[in-house]
């Protein structure tokens, strides 16, 4: 579980990346979770946008996409989601107390 001031700093970290991934009207499936957990990995910090077209609810889609990637969830704001995961072998970010 992140703090509010981890939070923070990943937001700060989060700002100036485009998002990698969008979810459409097909919805979240299995492909699209497996290429969000290859893409954490290696980056352990990721944008995804939820696109127009898309009706569910931005922060159920965002919950979903956590809990089946196995990370936290940094932020939704609009329609926009950031994710935050450790990476095992690829560890960049550093972390505040």
């Amino acid at each position: 579980m992140l703090t509010g001031k981890q939070k923070r700093h990943l937001r700060a970290l989060a700002h100036h990346l485009t998002p990698i991934f969008q979810v459409g009207k097909g919805g979240v499936n299995e492909h699209l979770i497996q290429h969000i957990e290859d893409a954490i990995e290696s980056r352990e910090l990721i944008k995804i946008s939820v696109l127009n077209n898309y009706t569910e609810d931005c922060k159920e889609v965002a919950r979903e996409l956590a809990e089946g990637a196995g990370a936290e969830l940094v932020q939704t704001i609009g329609r926009t989601i950031v994710l935050y995961k450790e990476s095992r072998d690829n560890k960049q970010i550093v972390l505040p107390r």
